[in-house]
Order: C-alpha cells, then sequence, then structure tokens
C-alpha cells in the first residue's frame, strides 16, 4: 500500500468515484463531483498529518489501481486517546476475495498505529453484509452505535 500522491489523483479518482456509486444506489444520496472529490484528496495531501491520509493498492504485477482506503485523524473523548477513523474502503470487484481488503485494513491499522492512536474505527451500511464478514474475518469489534448525521446548511 502506498500513501496517495498527487500523480495517482488520476487513478484514485475512479475507485472514488466507484465507491460513492455504491453507496449512492444503497444509500439513495446524491454523491460529490469529481472536483469535489479532488479537492478533499488534494486538502489531505496538503496537511496528512493534521487530517489524514488515503492509501493506494495496486496490482503488483500491472500497477493497475485496484482499491484504496481513507484515513481521518481525530480524537475520542470516550477512551481519552487519538483515533484514527478509517472512513473509505473499497476494493474493486475483480479483486473482492483477494485478501485486498483486508491488507488495506491492515496497512490502516498499521498507520494509525504508527501516528499513536489508540485504535482504528470504521462504519459501514447495515445491509453491507460482504464487507461485514471482511471487518470480522480481521477482529474488528462490532458495535452497537447509531450513526447520525446532520447537514449544517439547513
Amino acid at each position: 500500500m502506498t500513501t496517495v500522491r498527487e500523480e495517482d489523483l488520476d487513478v484514485l479518482l475512479p475507485l472514488v468515484r466507484a465507491y460513492t456509486r455504491f453507496y449512492e444506489e444503497t444509500g439513495g444520496f446524491t454523491p460529490p463531483t469529481d472536483e469535489a472529490l479532488l479537492a478533499l484528496s488534494r486538502a489531505l495531501l496538503d496537511r496528512p498529518d493534521h487530517d489524514g491520509v488515503q492509501l493506494l493498492a495496486r496490482d503488483p504485477s500491472t500497477g493497475e489501481a485496484l482499491g484504496f482506503a481513507t484515513i481521518y485523524w481525530t480524537f475520542s473523548t470516550l477512551s481519552a486517546a487519538r483515533v484514527a477513523v478509517m472512513n473509505d474502503l473499497y476494493v474493486t470487484p475483480a479483486a473482492r476475495g483477494s485478501g485486498l481488503a483486508e491488507r488495506l485494513i491492515e496497512a490502516c491499522r498499521e498507520r494509525a498505529l504508527a501516528r499513536g492512536c489508540a485504535s482504528l474505527q470504521w462504519t459501514t451500511a447495515l445491509d453491507n453484509h460482504r464487507a461485514q464478514r471482511v471487518y470480522d474475518r480481521v477482529g474488528g469489534t462490532r458495535s452497537e452505535w447509531l450513526h447520525y448525521a446532520l447537514p449544517t446548511d439547513r
């Protein structure tokens, strides 16, 4: 896994777009524009130590981009510690079942540990059973928390 660089954005964008399309279809939200997605990636490139990083997984033989993960740095009052939030994890359909998702999660865990984070946390859709099986396999602990969101522009 490599940390996304400016020169990776052209291969990262189709992966991020596919990721947003998946949640658009299952969650019924309007995805951001390509320009907004690229601006987000560039903001992370500008302040990786403060905001977070994106990781890119490539096929070692061909160099083809096969998946990505986004980690944001934050704090948890409940644990009184710095934590990492794996906000995004996506693997192309052709690479699913290959262990790539597990390797991306491990790379995120390693980055979180190196940053001094007490844990790596994430959420997924309640009906994303395939992802949940991966998360169970890597030793993730399920939570009973219910995720809410509130638009700030109402």
